[in-house]
């Protein structure tokens, strides 16, 4: 008898064997992938011969439970993914048609593991789990305490039955099937008793309703029409059977002749049907090197609970059962899968920017062959936070910042919403920018400012650091070039109901400044923030004698924040320089900061100084450009 528990996941999850794709269109031939399980292929050194996995779950470990795939062949992945036919020009163009959907045989992922395991008294799961920590399964993922289908009981029948190891049968072997019955129903089958008033009027109210029609408890199930069976692929065993979509992983009870040798059969029999049952049980999973050894092979602490038991109660309530462990392809995590498919030593692509729906790939040249197969995988590993999944084709070259993205996998929308800071914010990727990892920069920055500040921020985007600054500053005056971000920054200071606080602007950064310090509101500006890294520097000119006309107006030198990217060895060193060069001015005290690195020797800093009022009022000329 095999019974079957099921997993739910705590967390995203993976499996993988080596997988077989073909693409759905019938109106192209087939770009096929071939599996490094296939019988077929000739396989080189395994990648992972010079390696030893001794502990955990692997897709290198366990086998495989369909016929067709041997459990000798090694993980190979020196073969290529894709196989095409040289100097066909179809298949060339089908690797780069953009319509093309990559399918995987999830099934090749699924791994089996031989477990050992505890049957013990639900009662007593938790502190057993305790006492012998040290010897269970503890892979992530996977609790070590399962449950038994089947064999749960009711808090109230539980108190009908009483303590179970009390409750047994003459013969002191459990309690008989007969007499639960008799204690619950009233009668046993074929018994002849009649069911006690109680009883009666309850099975009364269970049948019928309030108007008296009878209750059909499935009714709704019934009328729902019948699913299309699906066919079975030949060479599968049909004994495994697909679970859920948030299911990962099986564990099968199964009967073992070792164990009835030792008088520790636990087998769960036929449903308890004819048998002694001893109330609700769980599954205690051992550590997976126990999963071949006998009684007395296992260690001292389980071989002292097994007796001690049986000491207690002449019949030991803790039964020695084998189990068998199936991971399917959602258990294992994207870095595996990829692992598994793509060709061996290169660079696994792991990270990607959450952009709302949107995952955010930088994929190398070596990735581009394999892109849709990327993007398959991130998708089913993280759905359903992410449904789209894009990549970045070229580098930001145009004075709205706009990134060139393709979508590789899921919805072809772009159109998203994030939440930062507790605010929500919508934008379109493929007219905006946005940058995620910049979000504890942002915090930062906020940090510093006060509810008596007034904010001008020249290049704000669709809003991240204005809307948030609204919520503390007094004023925030926001601009950008770019008109399709202008209408998201209004968008969303209404969706965030801070459009009273906010003013917005749609100028070139250097008229904007010009603009702003030339009117009344320059004596209250306190903050000015330039977020453009790539040139934000060369906006610093501007601000030389951009008060040379007012001296008559009492003035508070504003903080300014401005960001820009170094490849220097010393990049502090070099930005102090450039922004020094931009103001014409020898002294300039900075407070300079590294962001992040947003490549290999490429920084990210934050120069923050106040304006010199020796720069502020200088009568020499304006607007020249550093180059």
């Amino acid at each position: 008898m095999v019974t079957k528990l099921f997993l739910r996941p705590q967390s995203l999850p993976l499996t993988a064997f080596t997988p077989k794709f073909i693409f759905p269109s019938k109106r192209f031939l087939p770009i096929y992938f071939t599996p490094p399980f296939s019988s077929t292929i000739v396989h080189s050194q395994s990648q992972f011969s010079a390696h030893t996995f001794s502990y955990g779950p692997s897709l290198r470990k366990g086998y495989h439970p369909f016929p067709s795939v041997s459990r000798q062949l090694p993980l190979d992945n020196s073969q290529p993914v894709i196989k095409t036919v040289i100097g066909n020009p179809e298949r060339e163009r089908l690797q780069n048609e953009k319509s093309e959907e990559v399918i995987l045989d999830e099934d090749a992922f699924i791994r089996i593991f031989d477990i050992a395991a505890l049957r013990i008294p639900s009662r007593g799961c938790f502190e057993l789990e305790n006492r012998l920590r040290g010897h269970l399964l503890n892979w992530p993922r996977i609790r070590n305490i399962a449950r038994v289908p089947g064999d749960e009981v009711e808090a109230e029948l539980a108190e009908l039955v009483g303590e179970q190891n009390r409750s047994y049968s003459d013969d002191g072997d459990g309690v008989d099937i007969d007499s639960l019955h008799r204690r619950i129903y009233g009668k046993a089958e074929d018994d002849g008793e009649p069911l006690s008033p109680v009883l009666y009027r309850e099975k009364l109210v269970k049948t019928f309703d309030s108007k008296g029609y009878v209750n059909f408890r499935h009714l709704a199930k019934m009328s729902r029409p019948k699913k299309k069976k699906e066919k079975k692929e030949e060479g599968k065993d049909e004994g495994i059977k697909r679970m859920g979509k948030s299911e990962f992983a099986v564990v099968e009870v199964v009967e073992s002749e070792e164990l009835e040798v030792d008088d520790m059969k636990g087998l769960l029999g036929d449903e308890f049907k004819g048998g002694k049952w001893r109330g609700s049980t769980r599954l205690l999973l051992l550590d997976e090197r126990y999963g071949d050894k006998g009684v007395e092979e296992l260690p001292e602490a389980i071989k002292a609970l097994l007796k001690g038991e049986t000491q207690e109660s002449m019949k030991s309530t803790i039964e020695l059962v084998r189990c068998r462990l199936t991971l399917y392809y959602d258990y294992w995590q994207m870095n595996e899968v990829l692992e598994a498919l793509l060709p061996k030593d290169m660079v696994i692509p792991s990270a990607f920017e959450t952009v709302g729906h949107i995952a955010h790939l930088n994929l190398r040249d070596e990735h581009l062959p394999y892109k849709k197969l990327i993007a398959k995988v991130v998708l089913d590993k993280n759905k359903p936070k992410m449904q789209t999944v894009v990549n970045k084709i070229d580098v930001i070259n145009n004075d709205y910042r706009t990134m060139q993205l393709e979508v590789l996998a899921g919805n072809h929308s772009l159109v998203t919403t994030v939440v930062e800071n507790g605010l929500r914010f919508h934008l379109d990727l493929a007219t905006v920018y946005w940058n995620s990892r910049l979000a504890t920069e942002r915090h930062r920055l906020l940090s510093g400012f006060t509810c008596k500040d007034v904010v001008c921020d020249v290049f704000a985007g669709v809003g991240p650091i204005s809307i948030s600054a609204a919520r503390i500053v007094k004023k925030v005056y926001a601009n950008d070039l770019n008109p399709n971000a202008v209408e998201y920054l209004e968008r969303n200071s209404v969706l965030n109901k801070l459009e009273r606080k906010i003013e917005v602007f749609n100028m070139e950064g250097r008229r904007f400044i010009s603009a702003m310090f030339a009117s009344e509101k320059a004596p209250k500006i306190t903050q000015v923030v330039m977020n453009l890294p790539k040139d934000a520097a060369e906006y610093l000119d501007t601000f030389k004698g951009i008060l040379r006309d007012r001296s008559d107006v009492e003035f508070i030198s504003p903080t300014i924040h401005v960001y820009g990217f170094s490849k220097a060895r010393d990049p502090e060193f070099d930005f102090h320089e450039r922004i020094r060069i931009a103001l014409t001015e020898v002294a300039v005290d900075v407070d300079m900061r590294r962001v992040r690195l947003v490549a290999p020797g490429k920084w990210m800093l934050c120069a923050s100084f106040k304006l010199p009022r020796s720069v502020a009022f200088s009568k020499r000329g304006l607007n020249m450009k550093i180059t």
